[in-house]
């Protein structure tokens, strides 16, 4: 009786393990989709030529505050000239944080 029990107690386990591993990614969107909105979110106002996006998420801090976000690219025309640029998405909810222009190396 004693290895049914330890069985079950393991399988419940498992179960419950599994259940809130998967709740816990829901909480977050896929980096693709992250840029996919910043990309559509830029191009009601420019013409978009490139893009990119770390798969992993990072801390970034802002005012104080601390947020889960993507870090990206994006490269915009305006008047002829290409423009690189970088952001940062909330990973929860695909609002973008912050933009910059993306440092030469």
């Amino acid at each position: 009786m004693k290895t049914k029990q330890l069985v079950s107690a393991l399988g419940i386990g498992i179960l419950i393990g599994y259940t809130l591993r998967t709740k816990q990614e829901d909480l977050w969107i896929k980096p693709e989709n992250a840029l996919k909105l910043t990309k559509q979110k830029f191009q009601q106002h420019y013409d978009v030529s490139g893009s990119w996006i770390y798969m992993k998420r990072e801390q970034f801090f802002q005012n104080g505050l601390s947020y889960e976000v993507y870090h990206g690219g994006i490269t915009k025309h305006v008047d002829g000239e290409h423009i690189p640029l970088e952001f940062f998405v909330d990973a929860k909810t695909g609002t973008v944080i912050k933009t910059k222009l993306s440092e030469s190396k």
